[in-house]
């Protein structure tokens, strides 16, 4: 049974209420984000799609003095998302927005996006309902995503988004068909003794992304299955308490 909570160097994310709970691959793809953006110029205002824990937002929080809002349609994993924020050092900047993304009401734009979308589009689902909302497209497929990141997102944003590999592929293709490119990629695998199995993309509007794409890769731990890489290390240690 998985903790109700889960301690970082700077915050704690308590998540018994949510369906999907602290995962490896969401900490990858908040901390390669946030490494991303340290070296960019600075962005104001931040959209979470899907914010769910609030993991993605709070961990951005920590490298940036950005206003975060994070979208939560199940309430119930709302009201834990702004318990986590609530009891964050960054309280100031991080807000929930309790609704379905498609509804979101265009206001000011979002420098930059990210979002952990659900991985599966057909797959058998569970019998558990919020677990299926969490994990499959059964409320925002990757087409009405990307039709919400372009509604929301400036002129001169980006967005990150984690996703299996096979999958990252079709979708990179359906952002381009939007207007879309792929800045840069981080391919992720278990171990050195496994296959890739996550993708974090990071795009741009296309007349906005002034460089090639750039493919990075990455194993979460060596060929013994046991110990952390040295990439991985690096990558988590502003986050994970024993690093």
């Amino acid at each position: 049974m998985p903790n109700h909570y889960f301690s970082f160097k700077q915050f704690t994310v308590y998540q018994d209420a949510c369906a999907m709970k602290v995962c490896t691959d969401a900490c990858v793809q908040g901390a390669y984000t946030a490494a991303w953006l340290r070296e960019q110029s600075p962005v104001s205002r931040i959209l979470d799609i899907g914010t769910g824990t609030g993991l993605l937002s709070l961990m951005l929080a920590q490298q940036s003095d950005a206003v975060i809002s994070g979208i939560e349609l199940d309430p119930a994993a709302a009201a834990q998302a702004r318990t986590n924020f609530e009891a964050s050092p960054w309280k100031e900047r991080l807000q929930v927005i309790e609704t379905d993304a498609k509804q979101l009401p265009v206001g000011d734009l979002y420098d930059f996006i990210i979002t952990n979308p659900p991985f599966y589009e057909g797959d058998l689902k569970s019998v558990n309902q919020l677990r299926n909302q969490a994990m499959h497209a059964t409320t925002l497929d990757y087409s009405e995503l990307l039709q919400v990141i372009d509604t929301h997102l400036s002129a001169e944003g980006h967005f990150s988004v984690l996703l299996p590999y096979g999958p990252f592929a079709d979708f990179s293709a359906l952002a381009d068909t939007a207007g879309f490119s792929l800045q840069q990629v981080l391919h992720v695998k278990q171990s050195e003794q496994h296959d890739y199995f996550r993708s974090v993309g990071i795009f741009g509007r296309r007349g906005a992304v002034a460089q090639p794409s750039s493919e990075q890769l990455m194993s979460i731990r060596e060929a013994d299955k046991k110990t952390y890489t040295a990439a991985f290390i690096k990558l988590l240690k502003p986050y994970y308490l024993f690093l």
